[in-house]
């Protein structure tokens, strides 16, 4: 777990030199915004990523299957680290499948 968590932290921080700054928009708890960004980064699909990136070849596809909906942060968060990586990665939610391919996704982000 400690590698996963390494890998994640490496990956937040290359998105944000992209310029991706998390949407603490739909997190309704009343806690201050560092601890919404805290439990942001620990959404399950990011750990998975995370888990994918450190246990597969550079440039294979990623395949991750949830039985909720992805979040916004979620979703913006993954299209920015398909165009990181350069990798496929493939959700599959409570409602769609998501495509991410270089920094776009098939459901055209409406979801």
């Amino acid at each position: 777990m400690k590698d996963i968590n390494l890998i994640l932290e490496k990956t937040i921080q290359e998105i944000q030199l992209k310029g991706h700054q998390p949407d603490t928009s739909q997190i309704l708890f009343d806690i201050n915004e560092e601890e919404k960004e805290t439990s942001l980064k620990y959404h399950s699909e990011k750990l998975a990523i995370a888990f994918g990136i450190l246990n597969t070849e550079p440039g294979a596809t990623i395949r991750i299957v949830k039985n909720l909906r992805v979040c916004e942060d979620c979703h913006s968060t993954t299209k920015i680290i398909s165009q990181v990586y350069n990798r496929e990665i493939i959700v599959r939610d409570r409602a769609r499948y998501h495509h991410f391919r270089n920094g776009k996704c098939s459901c055209k982000d409406f979801w």
